[in-house]
């Protein structure tokens, strides 16, 4: 990633510190010669930060699915489980910009611990009530599990998107330094570790529920938010991000001293255009939550034609495999390939390649185009979420972060929706074109990220 195209640093981030020292880690340090790449998030962060914060954020992954297997196998009602796992999603796409905003606000490690304790009352909730329909078997108590599996999905605690927050503050050494591929490595470290645990997140419900019992799956995310969380949220590493508070007042200090050289017109302006500039991102994330969500669909009657709608897990695996190993190489991509212009060539061969989906006619051939597919998604999602720094207004990262990731939850409800309705009335056929207009819409909003960008680095460059 060239360094005109990085997120900004914080203004008052702190000097990256090797593990377990407080001595800066320099650039050129002995964990970067000899370990490669991605030997150098340990020593930015620590040795126990990588694992922490991937198995923290597992418990997400496992929420949606486990309360549809739960409410479906206990209530013996599709249309329960199906409206619960929605009231996860919806308070998920909901809460996590909230949690964002607080975590800007009150800085990450007091928002993470209050929502993990809430997070776990509520899953309990959703088996507690789980289990009162069993015996009642009546509306109100239908209802009860759909509104603790919502306050499961607003409590959420966004691992993911705060680790990247953490991460873009301690690679704002390096990357004042002139190397900005420490950024690139976090990023697609973090996209990997998305990958990696939705894929293992519904294996291990799916697992857990048929040899044990249903309600066990949301027990054990239970536990490990009680456990990981907390451990994630004291990690070292929250120091490193500066609250807004702080960074209000040197807002509020550099306003001061400007206040005569521009209109309240022309600040006005300056504060749509970076609205602007922050939505584009964000609908970027809602354009792959459809691509997703829509894929699911269509997968589903896809499979139904050679095997069973259940086989839709398998084939959309194989897409996140792909996907995942593709977000780790973008750590060796060269440094003057910009993010902007990464995001318009992922998402044109995302547009392009969405074209295969309709070729295949039996399940082998699907796996292949799947496993193409899913090449271009890892490295989109890296550089969208690096967009996304970038253009974050100073003290609102974590607001930012975490709207990217319900955009994201937003796009699957809506692309699972329309894709299932068309794929319900005209086949899998009909459900992939949403997939491709996603795509398509995806590879317009980069054409414009990219104009954005560009204006942003000459505006820099000129002050």
């Amino acid at each position: 990633m060239s360094t005109s195209t990085a997120p900004q640093p914080p203004a008052d981030s702190r000097p990256t510190t090797c593990a377990g020292t407080d001595e800066p880690a320099s650039p050129a340090s002995p964990a970067r010669q000899l370990g490669g790449r991605f030997a150098r998030l340990p020593a930015l962060a620590g040795r126990e930060f990588l694992p922490i914060g991937l198995f923290a954020r597992l418990p997400l992954a496992m929420l949606t699915l486990g309360t549809l297997t739960l409410a479906t196998s206990v209530a013996g009602s599709y249309a329960v489980g199906g409206a619960a796992a929605g009231a996860v999603g919806i308070g998920s796409a909901v809460g996590a910009p909230v949690l964002g905003w607080l975590a800007d606000r009150l800085g990450q490690r007091p928002v993470l611990l209050v929502s993990a304790v809430l997070n776990v009352v509520a899953v309990l909730a959703v088996i507690a009530a789980a289990y009162v329909i069993s015996g009642v078997h009546n509306v109100g108590a239908a209802w009860g599990v759909i509104a603790a599996a919502l306050a499961a999905g607003l409590s959420c605690p966004q691992v993911g998107p705060l680790a990247r927050v953490r991460w873009m503050a301690l690679t704002a050494e390096s990357r004042r330094a002139g190397i900005s591929s420490d950024l690139d490595v976090a990023l697609s470290y973090e996209s990997t570790a998305d990958e990696l645990t939705f894929v293992l997140g519904p294996a291990l419900v799916g697992v857990l529920a048929s040899l044990l019992a249903p309600w066990v799956p949301l027990a054990l995310a239970a536990a490990l938010t009680l456990t990981l969380v907390p451990a994630f949220a004291v990690h070292r590493t929250h120091a490193a991000v500066p609250r807004r508070a702080a960074a209000g007042t040197r807002e509020g200090t550099e306003s001061a001293r400007t206040a005569g050289s521009g209109s309240a017109g022309t600040r006005a302006g300056s504060r749509l255009a970076g609205l602007a500039a922050v939505a584009l991102p964000v609908l970027a994330m809602v354009c792959m939550g459809t691509f997703f969500g829509s894929t699911q669909a269509a997968l589903s009657a896809f499979a139904a034609g050679f095997a069973t709608s259940e086989a839709a897990g398998l084939l959309y695996a194989v897409m996140g495999i792909s996907s995942a190993g593709a977000a780790i190489s973008v750590a060796y991509w060269p440094a003057g390939f910009p993010v902007a212009v990464r995001w318009v060539t992922g998402a044109a061969a995302m547009a392009g390649l969405s074209a295969l989906l309709f070729l295949p006619t039996d399940g082998w051939g699907m796996v292949l185009v799947l496993l193409v597919l899913g090449l271009p998604v890892g490295p989109v999602m890296v550089t969208v979420f690096a967009i996304g720094g970038l253009v974050a207004p100073a003290g609102r990262l974590a607001t930012v972060m975490t709207a990217l990731a319900s955009g994201i939850v937003a796009g699957t409800a809506l692309g699972s929706s329309v894709g299932g309705q068309l794929a319900q009335e005209g086949g899998h056929q009909a459900a992939f074109h949403v997939t491709a207009a996603a795509a398509a819409a995806l590879f317009a909003l980069g054409a414009v990220a990219a104009v954005v960008v560009r204006s942003r680095k000459r505006t820099a460059q000129a002050s």
